[in-house]
């Protein structure tokens, strides 16, 4: 039988072998950080970096600031404001087809009052990011407003009739009804395409005949000292230019009358207006661009002048009827271009690092981020 003896001593198993030893360390480093790994001759190894946590995916921006057409196309939203829509055009209905027979009777003169709800429309668009970021609620002080703008608009109707009234009476009851329903925060970012509504409203004839009579007698001045540098023959009386036609004959042309294109100086303040809030964010920009319409709409208008008489030596019919309206829209081309120059003049000049943070159309038309 086989006695059975002490048994036999292992190796000290405080010490793992190699391939043990790096297993755990493995382990270990997935628990601990910076944990020293022991080798199989004792000696510590530098500390292995714990591995970096992968960063979690940012969240879509469109699920944080959905689109504003998203925000229109839901049902709800999408109800309100066809209700809205249809409620204000039926109890401004009168007021719309006096503003468009007025604008169709004198396409020269009040045609840019149909652009304007475009402009309006883009300038919106041009905030839509803040508009949608800004919270929503309820403003009960914008009753006020609302209330203010439908008794006025009754009372220009009914009791005196005035068409400049009803044109302030209904941006009132647009102001209220979006202060109202949005509250002061959104209000902000709509706050100029609502006011740039008054673009849209026909100025009374004898504010109109007051504004431009001066600046008719220095068109005609300018377009006489025109013509008189490229050689024109033609005379000067009061608003009236004589030229002489390819005949010998001289052909009157009544600057007050027949070329009464000051008249454009709403539509030349409207495109500086547009332009201001689209291209400047700067407000002593916007200023600058707005001073400028004047000298602008002069200059425009001592060119026009000039135009129509150089073309009556020719031909008189080409200074008055459809052509004189042709020349006088074709001014607003000139215009646009003056006015771009201006912004990049002052773009130069002085650089905008940043939008402010208000309702105004920044240039790129996404944040409005402040200064």
């Amino acid at each position: 039988m086989r006695t059975l003896g002490p048994p036999t001593p292992r190796a000290d198993l405080g010490t793992p072998p190699p391939r043990r030893a790096k297993l755990l360390a493995r382990l270990d480093l997935a628990i601990v950080p910076e944990r020293e790994v022991v080798t199989s001759a004792g000696s510590s190894a530098a500390p292995l970096p714990t591995p970096a946590t992968p960063p979690r995916p940012a969240a879509a921006h469109s699920a944080l600031t959905p689109d504003l057409l998203d925000t229109l196309g839901q049902p709800a939203n999408l109800a309100r404001l066809l209700i809205l829509t249809g409620g204000f055009i039926w109890y401004f209905h009168f007021w719309f087809w006096q503003q468009h027979r007025i604008a169709y009777d004198n396409p020269s003169d009040w045609g840019h009052t149909y652009f304007v709800p475009l402009v309006c429309v883009y300038l919106l668009w041009q905030v839509r990011d803040g508009f949608t970021r800004a919270p929503k609620e309820a403003f009960w002080p914008g009753l006020l407003a609302l209330v203010l703008g439908i008794v006025s608009y009754l009372f220009f109707v009914v009791g005196v009739p005035n068409h400049l009234g009803q044109g302030l009476s209904m941006v009132l009851t647009l102001f209220g009804v979006v202060l109202l329903m949005l509250g002061p925060r959104a209000m902000r970012f709509l706050f100029f395409p609502v006011a740039y509504m008054v673009f849209a409203i026909t100025l009374p004839e004898k504010w109109m005949i007051e504004l431009t009579f001066p600046l008719q007698l220095i068109a005609s001045k300018g377009s006489y000292i025109l013509l008189k540098i490229i050689g024109v023959s033609l005379s000067l009386k009061g608003n009236v230019l004589n030229v002489i036609d390819s005949n010998g004959d001289p052909q009157p042309l009544n600057v007050a009358e027949q070329c009464a294109g000051m008249r454009t100086l709403v539509s030349f303040v409207a495109l500086g207006a547009a332009i201001c809030l689209v291209g400047a964010t700067a407000w002593w920009k916007r200023v600058v661009l707005m001073a400028m319409t004047i000298p602008i709409a002069v200059g425009l208008n001592i060119l026009r002048v000039a135009v129509l008489a150089y073309l009556a030596q020719y031909n008189p019919e080409l200074s008055r009827g459809e052509a004189h309206t042709f020349i006088g829209m074709l001014l607003l081309i000139p215009g646009f271009f003056s006015y771009l120059g201006i912004v990049w003049v002052l773009n130069k000049a002085a650089p905008e690092s940043a939008a402010p943070e208000t309702g105004a159309a920044s240039p790129h038309g996404s944040k409005a981020v402040s200064a």
